[in-house]
């Protein structure tokens, strides 16, 4: 049983890091005069991007799997604002 648990983890762990490494990291590629509060949100997610990265770098990866979590949500939220900018820009 704990063998299955600890294989478990090990698993997770590599699918976290393959996850990553196939992310970007967040890039500032949102027009500031088109949509000025899209850009500001984007730019929040770059600097806590880079500030986790930091945490994790201090901390030499060992903040139980969380940071690594928190970067890929950040990611993907860098994503999400990028296409409802996207998104604005077709409708007009």
């Amino acid at each position: 049983m704990k063998k299955k648990l600890l294989w478990s983890g090990v698993l997770g762990a590599a699918l976290v890091f393959a996850g990553l490494a196939v992310a970007q990291r967040p890039v500032a590629n949102i027009d500031a005069k088109r949509h000025p509060n899209l850009a500001a949100a984007q730019q929040h997610i770059i600097e806590a991007y880079q500030n986790t990265e930091e945490a994790r770098g201090i901390n030499k990866d060992e903040l139980g799997g969380h940071a690594e979590r928190a970067i890929g949500l950040l990611v993907q939220a860098d994503q999400e604002l990028k296409q409802a900018a996207e998104y604005a820009d077709h409708r007009k």
